[in-house]
Parts: structure tokens; C-alpha cells; sequence
């Protein structure tokens, strides 16, 4: 099966499951990741589990979280 940007997110097959953050648990609005079996990362927003996803690069996945630890992205949750 490819992969790719902007397919529906509960049709991508890969052993492990979709994942979110322990802190948004509960709240209904939440980014869940998963690790797929070609070493990408699929992201989705949890209020549409069927919606597209985005698919990164481990790369850009520690880009990313690199800068939200070190509070590149704090401005967006005021």
C-alpha cells in the first residue's frame, strides 16, 4: 500500500497504533501519531480520525518536537 499526504488517515495499515499525548487524553481534541512500517510518521487530528494525515519523515518529526521542547511554538497556544 503507498502512503502519502492527504489520504484518509484510518485507511493507513502499520503494526503499531495511532498515538497522542497522555495530557490530551479526555479533552477530544487531539494530534495523534503513528510510526509506520516504512519509517515515516503519519499525523492526524483525532476529531476526524477518518480526515486526511500527514505523512513526515523521521526527520522532520524530530525537528519538530526539538522545537516544541524548546518552546519554538508557545506563541500558537496563546
Amino acid at each position: 500500500m503507498e502512503i502519502f499526504n492527504g489520504m484518509a488517515a484510518d485507511t493507513i495499515k502499520a503494526k503499531g497504533p495511532w498515538q497522542k499525548a497522555r495530557r490530551s487524553v479526555g479533552s477530544g481534541s487531539c494530534v495523534e501519531f503513528r510510526a509506520l512500517d516504512n519509517g515515516a510518521v503519519a499525523v492526524r487530528n483525532s476529531r476526524y480520525p477518518g480526515g486526511p494525515a500527514l505523512v513526515f519523515t523521521r526527520t522532520e518529526i524530530h525537528a519538530l518536537l526539538d522545537g516544541a521542547r524548546n518552546g519554538e511554538f508557545d506563541h500558537l497556544t496563546v
